[in-house]
């Protein structure tokens, strides 16, 4: 792998392939110990990092730097050892700071741990090595806004076509709408609201709205050959129903926040309805891309020449709609379902299949 920051910089995995692969690791010699480790510039698979090289009569014979990346729940000691494959980096000494970037083995919203020794490269190839640094910790950083475009046009491309709705909907048990309780921390203590409540961590892992954006979430996806919602529902047998135009319509701001899939041919995307200038629109605005409400390939809503707003929603992908604001029970009903709940199609904390080509991005999943 490669990075740069002023002069030419070499940095790779010490594999098999590598031009150390057969090179041994000498004793720890007087090599002067990296110092003052920094990491800064921290995206979701890249970072860069600095240390101070203390004056010694060793600092002029430095060739290069090997740098041990861990996650931070595998501490397993792992450092550089004679005739084994070591699994660290390798870099020439360059002036610092130093870019280290790989999508293979750094992942979005992970804590990892890092040291750093100094290395003198001999004649017979054989590496003298200082002692390792301190260990430092941080934490990748979610999805930049370039990454959730990459992941936007791919869920755009088998988005298909649009199918009309009338109601979001949102599936519970029945204590959920009838009765305040502990177990349902998204209720007002009245029981006559839907509060908003954290985003658990299904789907991408970098995804910035994951544990962050508060929201309650509704469905609009309708069968093909009835346009109206399946009878079956994996959250509950009780299902409270609402017009559309109540959460969706010209003062409602539409954001695109992941696309996943969960080992399965079903595909789900997830969007944000903010109304505008709401905390919940002002976290969106800074982090996800925002969409046209009536040209996406999602879910729209059109204002007819009567005045009167229509919607649509994308057929072969399943929607998930996060709303961003507190929803009164008393504009909308609450009834019970004929079909089953489906336990097995829920997508709570749902971790998305890291191998699927259609929804994955070349980023940490």
């Amino acid at each position: 792998m490669e990075g740069r920051e002023g002069g030419q910089l070499e940095l790779c995995w010490v594999l098999e392939a590598t031009e150390s692969a057969d090179s041994g690791i000498g004793d720890v010699d007087d090599l002067p110990v990296p110092q003052q480790i920094r990491i800064s510039n921290i995206t979701c698979d890249s970072f860069k990092i600095s240390w101070d090289v203390p004056d010694s009569r060793g600092r002029e014979r430095i060739t290069h730097y090997f740098i041990d990346l861990n996650k931070k729940e595998n501490e397993k000691e792992n450092k550089f050892k004679h005739k084994e494959i070591p699994t660290k980096l390798v870099a020439k000494a360059v002036p610092l700071p130093m870019t280290v970037r790989g999508h293979w083995f750094l992942s979005p919203r992970t804590e990892y741990t890092v040291s750093v020794q100094t290395a003198a490269k001999q004649p017979d190839g054989d590496y003298a090595v200082s002692p390792w640094s301190e260990i430092i910790e941080f934490c990748t950083a979610d999805y930049s806004a370039v990454h959730l475009n990459q992941l936007l046009q791919k869920a755009e491309a088998i988005a298909g076509r649009m199918l009309p709705f009338t109601v979001f909907y949102r599936n519970q048990q029945k204590e959920y709408f009838h009765q305040a309780s502990p177990s349902y921390r998204s209720r007002d203590a009245q029981c006559r609201r839907m509060l908003p409540s954290v985003k658990d961590n299904s789907g991408s892992h970098g995804s910035p709205i994951s544990g962050k954006l508060q929201g309650v979430f509704f469905s609009c996806n309708t069968e093909f050959n009835t346009g109206k919602p399946p009878q079956d529902s994996p959250y509950g047998p009780y299902r409270f129903q609402i017009q559309a135009d109540v959460l969706f319509n010209q003062n409602t701001n539409v954001y695109f926040g992941d696309f996943y899939c969960m080992y399965t041919s079903y595909h789900y995307v997830i969007l944000v309805l903010a109304p505008a200038g709401s905390d919940g629109d002002a976290f969106c605005s800074g982090r996800l891309p925002a969409l046209d409400r009536s040209n996406n390939c999602f879910l729209r809503c059109s204002e007819e020449s009567d005045g009167s707003l229509s919607f649509s929603h994308t057929q072969d992908v399943i929607l998930e709609v996060i709303y961003t604001e507190p929803v009164d029970l008393s504009l909308g009903t609450v009834e019970k379902i004929s079909g089953q709940q489906l336990l097995s199609q829920s997508t709570v904390n749902a971790k998305k299949d890291p191998s699927c080509k259609i929804c994955n991005i070349s980023v940490g999943r």
